[in-house]
């Protein structure tokens, strides 16, 4: 609660204050009784709600939005807690630039941001520190999530041109609390969140989550589990000091759901059902995802202008990938002609697959050093920082089993099917690949309306991949500078006007297994990005604005005229867009978190016409969400929540022939504080999918294939937090 005084209210309060200590004072009792002070009228501003003024995704220190030359959006705890949301994915429908890429129940999920794909190696972190991305992060332990949009290669070096999400963890404070849910299914849900100080000066603090989840999915066959642990410790070692460390633990078990393809690559498939587990083989095991995330800092102020800081992460994921896969069609005899059939028949005949990948293990390691000072030189100021880091990232897997075992339909119940009884394959290394770097940015103001931020990143790769057999079969050495600068105009406290140029150095793509260079790496590529952007605060409410240009190597597999595929990097994707945003207090009792995106997103010189002239493949042209919250003004404590998100139409093939259409999701939901036996209680109930409408969220493609996969259907839930 942050407290604004009328300065007429708060000289007379002071007054009359003043006026009873002295009476008191002089031992004036009985006069002191008799005066009757005026009614003072204390005004406060509610400082929780959707809106967010800093985030710490755009550099290397936490820093105002407004200061930031970066489209950011910053999802809260608030926000995060009235939709429920468990996963990255109802976090993340919050920013319209944001879709799903294959992003399967039961399995990790991937995204696209501004028409191009994270990264899992690089676009995820914790408290700043990269993470494995091949895991669903739990959010119990969250403060909030951020996105930076765009490149990121000053701050992450090797990156996407997509962006970043960064996960920032709830710090100790004292807190006793405990949430269960609860669904339309049946799924049952606990979390306990845990935290105080100790110690002879409250120097420790100490945070712990636990959570336990029942999961019950729409999707039939496909239920699970999720266990999940974290501890948060701050150590204030002295006013100039402080240690702060985060572990996480979390295990997930659950049936994966694969998708449906195209009908002989051309037609959309009819009578499909979200409800549907295509291709089911009872006694097929469920896909166990082990994740630990480890990560600590330590900061040291010299003075009011310098301070140091060091931090390191370990994040660790093992995957027991097991899954009865539907793919393809060689199965079928109408599709017999096509040489790599990699879609369900006409008919919807779809290939079942026993699919095996156990200890599907990788680790990612990372420690930085950083230095940040402000200092004046020729009446300039200086805000600088410059540093250094090193990045590792190990891939151990055993080559996965794949075998045929029947083929199914999509308008029935598939045979049970002898399952693969053979030997698994021994354990090796995949990839070995590490990252230095060397970067440096200096925030300089000319004067209180001009800024400008100019800095870079050295990078040096050096990348080791091998074959199936564990044989080394690439080694990639790279030097390259990733340059960034910006330019910000602040005519008025609370506008800002920025424009930025990037350049960025991402890993190149692996040819999917029927290319004639199968699970080849290719050679790192080279992005390059320019924004422009306008940020504007009004009362309790931020708006923002931004069009940017980015531009990136197209890679693919390339068809050839006798019908095999070579897997290349040929000519440019360029993405062109419009981004709109508002968060924040509308009113004292209605409160916002809207965004739209417009995107418009071609490829050219890519040596086959087709996939050229038109949209590319799951980027709709644009995209919409809005969620607000309204306090009721007749009943205390009670709140009704809901938005919508849209999504225009988009192509579901590169070639542009086949194109799902457009949808429009409403979720309404309700929020009741309250307290019950002293305690404060909090219960909220949320409806996704309203109208329980059939749509295809995501029309992505995964390792050379593509992929439809069915939104979720109406999905009611409950949940009551109590705060002790």
């Amino acid at each position: 609660m942050v407290l604004r005084f009328c300065p007429a209210v708060a000289s007379r309060f002071t007054f009359d204050l003043l006026a009873l200590g002295l009476l008191m004072g002089s031992g004036a009792t009985s006069v002191a009784a008799d005066i009757e002070l005026p009614a003072v009228k204390v005004q406060g501003l509610d400082a929780s709600g959707y809106q967010s003024d800093s985030a710490s995704v755009g550099g290397f220190n936490e820093a105002p939005l407004l200061d930031t030359p970066a489209s950011i959006t910053v999802i809260n705890e608030s926000l995060i807690k009235d939709q429920q949301a468990r996963l990255l994915s109802e976090v993340l429908r919050n920013d319209a630039s944001v879709g799903e890429s294959y992003a399967p129940i039961g399995y990790y999920e991937n995204f696209v941001v501004r028409g191009f794909s994270l990264n899992a190696a690089s676009s995820y972190k914790i408290n700043g520190r990269t993470i494995t991305g091949e895991q669903n992060v739990a959010l119990e332990n969250k403060q909030r999530v951020e996105l930076l949009k765009g490149l990121s290669g000053l701050q992450s070096g090797i990156s996407e041109p997509s962006g970043v999400i960064n996960y920032v963890t709830k710090r100790p404070e004292e807190v006793r609390s405990v949430t269960v849910s609860t669904d339309d299914r049946g799924s049952g849900y606990i979390a306990t969140d845990v935290g105080g100080w100790f110690g002879s000066e409250q120097q420790f603090g100490l945070r712990a989550n636990v959570a336990h989840e029942d999961l019950n999915s729409y999707v039939e066959h496909a239920n699970g589990q999720r266990d999940f642990l974290s501890l948060a410790f701050d150590w204030n070692i002295s006013p100039d000091a402080v240690l702060q460390l985060d572990a996480e633990y979390q295990n997930k078990e659950q049936r994966s759901v694969p998708g449906y393809q195209l009908l002989g690559g051309t037609e959309l498939p009819h009578h499909a059902s979200p409800k549907k587990l295509l291709g089911h083989q009872s006694g097929a095991n469920q896909v166990s995802i082990d994740s630990l995330n480890l990560n600590g800092t330590f900061e040291y102020r010299f003075s009011d202008q310098w301070k140091g800081s060091v931090s390191a992460s370990r994040s660790k994921v093992v995957i027991d990938d097991y899954s009865s896969f539907a793919w393809g069609c060689y199965g079928s005899p109408s599709c017999a002609s096509t040489k790599v059939p990699n879609h369900f028949s006409p008919e919807g005949n779809y290939d079942i697959y026993d699919f095996r990948s156990p200890d599907d293990t990788r680790r990612t390691d990372e420690v930085q050093a950083a230095m940040t000072g402000m200092f004046n030189t020729g009446g300039l100021g200086h805000e600088l920082t410059f540093g250094t880091s090193a990045f590792r990232r190990v891939v151990d897997l055993r080559e996965p089993i794949n075998e045929f075992i029947g083929t199914g339909n999509i308008d029935q119940d598939p045979e049970s099917f002898p399952r693969y009884n053979g030997k698994l394959k021994d354990s090796h290394r995949s990839l070995d690949s590490r990252q230095y770097g060397l970067f440096l940015t200096d925030l300089i103001s000319f004067n209180e309306q001009w800024q400008a931020v100019l800095g870079g990143r050295e990078v040096r790769l050096d990348e080791h991949a091998f074959d199936t057999d564990g044989n080394p079969a690439r080694h990639t050495q790279q030097y390259v500078f990733l340059p960034q600068a910006a330019l910000i105009y602040k005519p008025l406290a609370n506008l800002s006007l920025y424009t930025r140029y990037s350049k960025g150095l991402s890993l190149g793509g692996t040819a999917p297994w029927f290319a004639l260079n199968s699970f080849e790496t290719l050679a790192p590529t080279v992005s390059r990005q320019i924004e422009a952007g306008v940020k504007y605060d009004w009362r309790r409410i931020s708006f923002a604005v931004a069009v940017f240009q980015t531009r990136q190597a197209y890679q693919y597999a390339k068809p050839e005229a006798n019908g095999d595929y070579t897997y290349v990097q040929q000519g440019e994707q360029k993405n062109t867009g419009l981004e709109l945003s508002a968060n924040g207090w509308v009113t004292s009792r209605l409160q916002v978190a809207a965004s739209a995106a417009v995107i418009r997103a071609r490829v050219s010189d890519s040596g086959t016409q087709e996939y050229e002239g038109h949209q590319a493949i799951n980027v709709p042209k644009l995209r919409a969400s809005v969620y607000a919250d309204y306090a009721l003004p007749w009943v205390n404590g009670l709140a009704v929540l809901g938005g919508v998100q849209y999504s225009a139409s988009k192509y579901a093939n590169r070639t542009g022939q086949v194109e799902v259409g457009d949808y429009a999701i409403f979720n309404v939901g309700s929020r009741y504080s309250t307290r019950i036996d002293g305690y404060e209680t909090v219960f909220r109930l949320s409806v996704d999918n309203l109208f329980d409408k059939r749509y295809w969220r995501d029309a992505g493609e995964y390792l050379g294939d593509d992929y439809l996969f069915q939104g979720a259907p109406l999905t009611a839930r409950l949940s009551a937090s109590v705060n002790f």
